[in-house]
């Protein structure tokens, strides 16, 4: 069994939807869990610490350990305060869940600046700022697991939810270079998409009644996003920078795939005749690589040209 026996993880927006059941299921595996939740609305506003409390309760009942933390992570303060409570409390730090997240649907010529500042401060923002300062002690201690709440509608794309995408976009970006620089580190980074019916859909329908009788929903029970999760966040997770969705007990890597493409001649000046004419190859996605940076592109291209490097 998976287990986190000594391990102290950090999970927020722990306190309701997805984040406590990861709370609850590290902690039964025995992690000492920071619990985090500012205890918000699911569209940012207010705050409460009981949301926290009851998790915390929850698990020192089933005879686990865990504090709470009531900091929001959308400041640099916050983030900081999250990982130096957990640190000070515990003494070490193993993984870190970024989940924390507001929600809500508005149509793309409707976000205002302040729409989008508050959805990318919350998401992107705060995935930085709380995952700055617990890097810094998993280089220390040379070993770390984070796994970032990114979302297939980043992704693919989801209607009414540019805001909200992007920023979920941002977080696999982030994640992709904590992976390369933590490394030699020791520190993994993944990220997880998940699909879970949770507060995010029950308290931003207009009719929560309409959602009683879809199939779907009820298929995505928030409880079978938890082992995807558990797994990347353990030191049994062997790899590194990789995205899974997780989809009513379905399982999936998602990946960022670069065809073959077309390739002029080495000194030729393509024009967009050419890409016209060259389209079908241009656009094939078989065969195709999974690059693990930047450079892999450039010293393929590089390859088939013929320029050494």
């Amino acid at each position: 069994m998976i287990d986190f026996t000594g391990q102290v993880a950090v999970v927020t927006g722990a306190g309701r939807g997805l984040g406590r059941h990861y709370a609850l299921e590290l902690a039964r595996r025995g992690a000492s869990v920071m619990v985090n939740d500012l205890g918000g609305s699911m569209h940012g506003d207010g705050a409460d610490s009981g949301v926290a409390d009851l998790v915390v309760d929850e698990i020192t009942a089933a005879g686990g350990v865990a504090v709470a933390s009531y900091d929001s992570v959308d400041t640099p303060a916050g983030g900081e305060a999250i990982i130096a409570a957990a640190v000070e409390r515990f003494g070490r730090l193993d993984a870190v869940v970024s989940n924390a997240g507001i929600f809500s649907s508005i149509a793309f010529e409707e976000i205002s600046p302040d729409d989008w500042r508050r959805m990318l401060r919350v998401h992107l923002d705060g995935g930085f700022y709380l995952s700055q300062p617990a890097y810094r002690v998993m280089k220390e201690q040379g070993y770390g697991r984070f796994v970032f709440t990114s979302s297939s509608a980043g992704m693919f794309g989801q209607p009414l939810e540019a805001h909200y995408a992007a920023a979920k976009a941002g977080l696999v970006g982030l994640s992709n270079v904590i992976a390369i620089e933590g490394a030699p580190h020791g520190i993994w980074s993944n990220t997880v998409l998940p699909f879970g019916f949770s507060r995010m859909v029950t308290d931003t329908v207009d009719d929560p009644k309409a959602i009683d009788d879809v199939a779907f929903l009820k298929a995505i029970r928030p409880e079978l996003v938890v082992p995807i999760v558990v797994y990347l966040a353990s030191r049994d997770c062997d790899f590194t920078h990789r995205n899974y969705s997780a989809c009513a007990g379905r399982f999936a890597r998602v990946f960022v795939g670069l065809g073959a493409g077309w390739i002029a001649e080495p000194g030729a000046d393509p024009t967009a005749d050419d890409v016209a004419t060259h389209l079908a190859q241009v656009s094939a996605t078989d065969p195709c690589t999974v690059p693990d940076s930047i450079f892999d592109e450039v010293f393929e291209v590089c390859h088939r040209l013929g320029i050494a490097m």
